[in-house]
């Protein structure tokens, strides 16, 4: 009997059913540049169009442009920084102090958008996650965003730097914990990021840069997570039912970042990071599956619109 018990008052602080992505919101910069002039402007932006072989980089750059980007950094805060066009000169510190500011700004605008959508109000979230790779602070853009968007002093906060790409997964699963296992709990989620901290001008021998200019952009997203929602006033969007990672086997060497003088280094063996990709796929898939994610692993409930 005092075992039932006791089994009883454990169950009582977890939710009764999954957790569910309640409202999304997402926010970029004001600067918007479409993939077709990005080369171009990305090649006057750091004053390289009459370097040495501009003409071939800069056909290798429109090869690997898609689709139109946000930026947060334009002309005049680079000619105001000129050393962030070089590799070789010091040009950390002067970065970190540009998004100490804009990063946390940038995942506001995100975060009040969900909170909007969600229909609560600020002071309901239980549980902020934050994640971001711009950036290494202590306070860090949880502790700004408290006061930013209104949280409760109280708030349960954890800041996740330099996850990388996976870093919104990893942040979505702890968001599923903690909604499952705290009754009641609201999670806001936001993820933010700037390239600022890697942009730099074009150079022979380093394709890495011109794949960072092509690849990544600056914005911010951000979800609110939890569990047996209040109908019908939270209407939930998804149901996450399953969240999972792994380490793909000799993938140590396939990339790698870190934060040096000229602000955040990386780079991988060219080539490598697909191939192991491809390799592992379909087991990364089957395990997913063997673990609970159905063909409904993310199953909408709800016919809504996020705008």
């Amino acid at each position: 009997m005092g075992g039932n018990a006791a089994e009883i008052r454990r169950r009582l602080p977890r939710a009764d059913g999954p957790a569910a992505v309640l409202a999304i919101g997402t926010a970029n910069p004001e600067i918007c540049i479409s993939q077709d002039a990005y080369p171009d402007y990305y090649f006057r932006l750091t004053k390289s169009d009459d370097q040495h072989h501009s003409d071939e980089l800069k056909d290798k750059l429109k090869r690997l442009c898609t689709k139109q980007r946000f930026f947060y950094h334009d002309e005049a805060l680079v000619n105001a920084h000129p050393d962030f066009l070089d590799r070789a000169s010091p040009s950390l510190n002067a970065r970190l102090d540009i998004v100490k500011t804009a990063v946390p700004e940038l995942a506001a605008a995100a975060c009040r958008k969900a909170i909007a959508e969600w229909g609560r109000t600020a002071a309901d979230i239980t549980h902020l996650v934050v994640t971001t790779n711009s950036g290494a602070h202590n306070p860090g853009v949880d502790f700004h965003l408290v006061h930013l968007l209104g949280l409760r002093p109280s708030v349960r906060r954890i800041m996740l730097y330099l996850n990388g790409c996976y870093a919104g997964g990893a942040a979505l699963r702890l968001a599923k914990d903690l909604a499952e296992n705290n009754r009641g709990a609201r999670v806001l989620l936001v993820c933010a990021d700037l390239t600022l901290m890697f942009f730099a001008g074009p150079q022979d021998g380093h394709f890495q840069t011109l794949a960072n200019q092509a690849l990544f952009g600056d914005g911010a997203g951000a979800v609110v997570v939890g569990a047996d929602p209040i109908v019908p006033v939270e209407l939930p969007i998804f149901e996450i039912m399953s969240a999972t990672q792994t380490i793909l086997p000799n993938s140590e060497d396939a990339l790698f970042m870190q934060f040096t003088g000229a602000g955040l280094g990386g780079s991988g063996a060219e080539g490598q990071l697909p191939v192991i990709i491809g390799d592992n796929i379909e087991r990364c898939v089957v395990d997913a599956f063997a673990c609970g994610l159905s063909s409904h692993g993310w199953r909408p409930i709800n016919q809504h619109v996020v705008n």
